[in-house]
């Protein structure tokens, strides 16, 4: 069971690097995201269906760690197609209004299942029976309306719950990187005449995160007093590029099955060398 649903994971996270990599829309991003996260879900709920766990350890270690790994994926791109879509069109100042109030649900959350977090964080366990054995809820353990309309043959109480946790983490880090945007926008509107740059990064976001991170690992810029923050703005000023999520993104290249974690600066070498023994040799 483990080693299916690793598999499955690891097929997932594969096409979400390709569509990272070639779509830049964070709405296209999302529902081809989505897409792809609904079908590894439903495999993933064919395959237990038929297996039948060979103990309530397993079934709990499924409830509380494997599938919420999925699940947690549908919110999140489903949360951020839904706050995509919706966002409004106007001034910066509004936009910032906008991703704030977002954040502000995501602490309503938190606030509202406090006593989960806490014992979800801390890796307790004395309650795992209740929480993720199927078909074993506590009507006094504060369950979600949801819990009721779903398929019990596959959730329990809570697993839902921990989804939510780790997509509400992912979000977190995405709309505080839409806030840093806006705030780089507000801080160099005024000096705009001056620090236009001609440049404009035409490869893919993951090429630049890739380079951005080797000289800020190297240390060249400023002395290597800039944090990663502090290089992913700058970057997307000189090079007039949205960035985003660069943790993500990292997130995603170290994952990488297929291709080499760092295929474009193993490109700039072989271009480079390339381009100087054809130099030589005129």
């Amino acid at each position: 069971m483990k080693n299916f649903s690793e598999g499955l994971l690891a097929s997932l996270e594969k096409q979400l690097e390709i569509i990272y990599k070639v779509d830049d829309k964070p709405i296209v991003r999302a529902k081809k995201a989505i897409k792809a996260t609904i079908n590894t879900f439903e495999e993933l709920k064919t395959f237990v269906l038929k297996y039948g766990f060979k103990s309530k350890e397993e079934e709990i270690e499924f409830f509380k760690k494997i599938k919420p790994k999925v699940a947690s994926k549908l919110i999140y791109y489903n949360e951020i197609y839904n706050i995509e879509i919706n966002k409004p069109s106007g001034s910066n100042k509004a936009i910032k209004k906008y991703y704030t109030k977002e954040q502000t649900k995501l602490k309503d959350f938190y606030y509202s299942n406090k006593e989960f977090y806490k014992y979800y964080r801390s890796g307790s366990n004395s309650l795992d029976k209740k929480y993720f054995l199927r078909r074993k809820h506590d009507i006094r353990l504060t369950l979600d309306s949801f819990y009721f309309q779903s398929d019990y043959s596959f959730a329990t109480s809570h697993d839902y719950k921990v989804a939510q946790i780790v997509a509400h983490q992912a979000l977190e880090e995405y709309l505080e990187s839409k806030l840093k945007k806006h705030q780089i926008q507000n801080s160099t509107k005024p000096k705009q005449a001056h620090l236009s740059s001609p440049l404009q990064w035409t490869g893919s976001k993951v090429a630049l995160v890739e380079l951005m991170y080797a000289l800020h690992t190297e240390g060249v810029l400023n002395n290597g007093n800039l944090s990663l923050n502090e290089t992913a703005k700058n970057m997307e000023v000189v090079f007039n590029i949205e960035i985003g999520q660069f943790n993500r993104i990292f997130s995603e290249i170290k994952k990488r099955k297929t291709i080499e974690p760092t295929s474009f600066l193993n490109n700039l070498k072989q271009n480079l060398t390339k381009k100087i023994q054809e130099a030589d040799e005129k």
